[in-house]
Protein backbone atom coordinates (compact mmCIF):
# COMPACT_ATOMS: atom_id res chain seq x y z
CA UNK A 1 0.00 0.00 0.00
CA UNK A 2 1.32 3.23 -1.11
CA UNK A 3 1.87 5.97 2.24
CA UNK A 4 -0.40 7.93 -0.25
CA UNK A 5 -3.83 5.88 0.07
CA UNK A 6 -2.93 5.09 4.05
CA UNK A 7 -2.80 8.85 4.60
CA UNK A 8 -6.59 8.82 3.55
CA UNK A 9 -7.40 5.79 4.96
CA UNK A 10 -6.01 6.71 8.56
CA UNK A 11 -7.80 9.97 8.38
CA UNK A 12 -11.13 9.98 10.41
CA UNK A 13 -14.46 10.09 9.25
CA UNK A 14 -18.20 10.19 10.01
CA UNK A 15 -18.64 7.46 12.58
CA UNK A 16 -20.91 4.56 11.49
CA UNK A 17 -20.53 4.69 7.42
CA UNK A 18 -19.50 4.25 4.25
CA UNK A 19 -17.04 6.13 2.60
CA UNK A 20 -16.37 5.86 -1.28
CA UNK A 21 -14.08 7.18 -3.45
CA UNK A 22 -11.29 6.89 -6.33
CA UNK A 23 -7.60 6.34 -5.80
CA UNK A 24 -5.78 6.14 -8.97
CA UNK A 25 -8.34 4.86 -10.93
CA UNK A 26 -9.66 2.63 -8.66
CA UNK A 27 -12.63 2.65 -6.71
CA UNK A 28 -12.31 2.31 -2.51
CA UNK A 29 -15.05 1.85 -0.48
CA UNK A 30 -13.58 2.29 3.61
CA UNK A 31 -15.81 1.18 6.32
CA UNK A 32 -16.12 3.48 9.65
CA UNK A 33 -16.18 2.16 12.86
CA UNK A 34 -18.52 3.88 15.83
CA UNK A 35 -14.92 6.83 16.48
CA UNK A 36 -14.85 7.23 12.61
CA UNK A 37 -11.71 5.66 12.18
CA UNK A 38 -11.39 3.16 8.94
CA UNK A 39 -11.58 -0.59 10.15
CA UNK A 40 -12.24 -2.22 6.43
CA UNK A 41 -11.71 -1.26 3.23
CA UNK A 42 -12.54 -2.99 -0.23
CA UNK A 43 -10.35 -1.64 -3.82
CA UNK A 44 -10.83 -2.44 -6.98
CA UNK A 45 -13.86 -1.56 -9.58
CA UNK A 46 -16.98 -0.51 -8.71
CA UNK A 47 -19.76 -2.91 -10.45
CA UNK A 48 -23.18 -2.50 -11.27
CA UNK A 49 -24.58 -4.06 -7.67
CA UNK A 50 -22.38 -1.41 -5.92
CA UNK A 51 -19.85 -3.95 -4.89
CA UNK A 52 -16.23 -3.79 -5.82
CA UNK A 53 -14.76 -6.67 -7.24
CA UNK A 54 -11.33 -6.33 -5.89
CA UNK A 55 -9.40 -6.37 -2.77
CA UNK A 56 -10.44 -6.62 0.91
CA UNK A 57 -8.51 -5.20 3.75
CA UNK A 58 -9.11 -5.01 7.35
CA UNK A 59 -7.31 -3.21 10.17
CA UNK A 60 -6.23 -4.20 13.33
CA UNK A 61 -5.87 -1.59 16.17
CA UNK A 62 -4.82 -2.05 19.44
CA UNK A 63 -5.16 0.66 22.09
CA UNK A 64 -4.28 0.41 25.92
CA UNK A 65 -6.10 0.88 29.15
CA UNK A 66 -6.23 4.91 28.62
CA UNK A 67 -7.17 4.49 24.69
CA UNK A 68 -3.91 4.96 23.33
CA UNK A 69 -3.13 3.27 19.74
CA UNK A 70 -0.65 0.93 20.89
CA UNK A 71 -0.47 -1.04 17.61
CA UNK A 72 -2.35 -0.12 14.33
CA UNK A 73 -1.81 -1.81 10.95
CA UNK A 74 -3.66 -3.05 7.62
CA UNK A 75 -3.93 -6.75 6.74
CA UNK A 76 -5.14 -8.01 3.39
CA UNK A 77 -7.87 -10.67 4.06
CA UNK A 78 -8.54 -11.50 0.07
CA UNK A 79 -10.19 -11.17 -3.06
CA UNK A 80 -13.53 -9.66 -2.89
CA UNK A 81 -16.52 -10.34 -5.28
Amino acid sequence: MSEELLKKLNRLYEPSSTIQFRFRGKDVALITDKDGQGIQFFIGQLKENGNIKGERYSRKIVKDRSGQIVRDHWDRKGRST
